[in-house]
């Protein structure tokens, strides 16, 4: 009886521990849990100043300058990335000379997108390169892409740490950050170049019509859960991440797309978070009639 439990156990460890003895799964769940958290903690920033447009935009943006990168031979990220920083600067100058900001966002980022597809378009052979940039490859990822997304994320995450206070102003109150002697552009600027070398590392894993979920979602799931920013930023990363292991790993056996995979994960808890919490509001504003016993005594 004992041999025949051990034997079911073993089977079963196995049939789970089944996908890790692929190299490339393994790099896919280690690049794509950076990722997530990566995502996880500017997606708190990035909803607290309800600035998901400029995300979702730059992402388009950076497009542009993958495809250019990939016509004129350059490295992908280096390509990407001078254009995502291009493409940002460029929109917080506009914004700094009297063009309100989803102006420029849109002006800057559908010009980017459309240079993307005119070249596209004129170079035919970039159209299974441009299906991986739209709905991302994380299976597909090479040692390059994991070194490269482990250098953003302790860049990245070193940046949060030292900048964490003055970010937090810049965040909620800019008047008030000013007043404390925040430098409210320098701020804009940095956010903006931060955020810009978030999507050219995650372009490739996630795609551009699915990173701004990958954004948005956990910290908004965070934000359900917490009040305190500090614990929504932790809680926010550690779901991204976790998120991104699970649905890949899911992936494997349903067959699907590792990305719309985490996506539709990451959809589907935060519908039950959002659910449990009406409920335990509607259960607090209940208040239960008074019995006869009351009225009575």
């Amino acid at each position: 009886m004992v041999n025949a439990i051990t034997t079911k156990l073993i089977k079963y460890m196995e049939f789970l521990l089944k996908p890790f003895q692929y190299e490339f799964f393994s790099r896919a769940v280690t690049v794509g849990m950076m990722a997530g958290l990566l995502c996880g903690v500017m997606g708190v920033y990035i909803i607290s100043r309800r600035m998901s447009y400029i995300a979702h935009g730059l992402s388009h943006a950076i497009l542009g300058g993958a495809v250019l990168s990939y016509v004129l031979g350059l490295n992908f990220y280096i390509g990407s990335g001078i254009w995502g920083f291009a493409a940002a600067l460029l929109i917080q100058y506009l914004t700094g000379r009297k063009v309100y900001s989803d102006a420029a966002i849109g002006i800057v980022t559908t010009a980017s997108f459309a240079l993307g597809v005119a070249v596209i378009s004129t170079y035919r052979k970039f159209s299974q390169n441009f299906e991986a940039a739209l709905f991302g490859n994380v299976l597909g990822v090479s040692p390059t892409d994991l070194y490269f997304v482990t250098g953003v994320t302790i860049i990245i995450l070193g940046l949060v740490f030292v900048f964490y206070r003055p970010l937090l102003f810049w965040c909620f109150d800019r008047e008030v950050a000013q007043v404390h002697g925040v430098p409210i552009v320098a701020m804009d600027t940095l956010f903006a170049l931060m955020l810009a070398t978030l999507l050219v590392a995650t372009l490739n894993i996630l795609g551009v019509t699915l990173i701004i979920s990958a954004v948005v979602i956990p910290a908004s799931i965070a934000r359900l859960l917490s009040d305190r920013f500090g614990y929504i930023m932790i809680i926010s990363g550690i779901l991204g991440a976790a998120i991104a292991f699970v649905g890949i790993y899911l992936s494997y056996y349903l067959d699907i797309a590792s990305g719309a995979s985490v996506v539709l994960l990451s959809t589907f808890i935060f519908g039950c978070v959002l659910l449990g919490k009406s409920l335990q509001s509607r259960r607090k504003r209940y208040v239960p009639p008074l019995s006869a016993q009351h009225y009575q005594g």
